[in-house]
C-alpha cells in the first residue's frame, strides 16, 4: 500500500512589486493554521512520511512546521522545482521515482491548481478544490510507486481548516 497526502501551502502574503511570488512568505496567521493542520494530520497518521516541497519559500515553510510536529530533521525534506512550475501527473510520477520502495507514505507541500487537479486525477473520487493548508490523503493498493495511475486512489480523508 503506498499513500500520497497533498497538503497546499498556508495562507501567505500578498503578492507585491517588492518580492516575486516565489518568495512570498506565510502569514502569522498562515504559520497558525499550519500547526494547526499538522496536528490535525497527526491524528490521522503516524509518520508524514517522505516530504517533498516545492521550492516556493511558502510551500518551504509549510512543509517545515509540518516536519517540525511529525519530528522530521528539516534537512531530510526534499525539494522539487517541478512541484512549483505547474506540476502534473507525468512530473508528479516523475518525483515518485525518487522515492525508496521501502517508504509507504509521501507528503507533498504545493500549490493549487496543480494540487487539486492531481488528487482529482488521482483518485476514484474526484477532489473538490483545495483550500490553503488543505490536506487531502490518498491511498493505493500497490506496492511500488511506479504503479501509482490515474483514477486508482482512495481518498482517506480531506482535512480542511
Amino acid at each position: 500500500m503506498k499513500k500520497l497526502i497533498f497538503v497546499r501551502h498556508s495562507k501567505a502574503e500578498e503578492l507585491s512589486p517588492e518580492m516575486s511570488d516565489f518568495e512570498r512568505s506565510l502569514t502569522t496567521k498562515g504559520k497558525s493554521i499550519a500547526n494547526i493542520m499538522a496536528l490535525r494530520l497527526k491524528e490521522k497518521e503516524k509518520s508524514a512520511g517522505v516530504i517533498l516541497t516545492s521550492p516556493a519559500f511558502r510551500g518551504v515553510e509549510t512543509a517545515l512546521i509540518f516536519a517540525r510536529v511529525f519530528r522530521i530533521p528539516s534537512e531530510e525534506i526534499l525539494m522539487a522545482d517541478n512541484i512549483y512550475y505547474k506540476l502534473n501527473l507525468q512530473t508528479l510520477l516523475q518525483e515518485l521515482k525518487r522515492i525508496k520502495e521501502d517508504e509507504e507514505v509521501v507528503t507533498l507541500f504545493g500549490h493549487n491548481p496543480s494540487f487539486t487537479e492531481l488528487a482529482g486525477t488521482l483518485s476514484k473520487e474526484g477532489c473538490n478544490f483545495m483550500q490553503k493548508c488543505g490536506i487531502v490523503g490518498i491511498s493505493f493498493k500497490v506496492s511500488t510507486w511506479s504503479e501509482i495511475k490515474p483514477d486508482t486512489g482512495n481518498i482517506e480523508y480531506y482535512l480542511k481548516p
